[in-house]
């Protein structure tokens, strides 16, 4: 995914680390760096703007159940993948 405008930091880098960023996971750099990217372009805006629905929709609706380890484990190995194919 770009908007085809030259940035400084690559959209698949800044895509890779937005759930970093919405869990305010990222060094004060990092953070900064994925701010100012999505400032900048429109259609990592909109996926980030995606992802954090989602979240939040997860949240509010499985917040409270435990998550069985295997499963966890499934949707972490799944991620990664997807990672890597971007």
């Amino acid at each position: 995914m770009s908007c085809g405008k030259p940035h400084a930091v690559d959209c698949r880098d800044v895509l890779a680390r937005v759930y970093q960023y919405l869990d305010d996971e990222l060094a004060e750099t990092d953070c900064a760096e994925v701010k100012q990217h999505l400032h900048e372009c429109g259609p990592c805006l909109r996926e980030y703007g995606l992802e954090e629905a989602v979240k939040k929709l997860v949240a509010k609706h499985c917040g409270c159940d435990p998550v069985p380890g295997d499963l966890r484990s499934k949707v972490l190995l799944r991620i990664q993948e997807v990672q890597a194919e971007l």
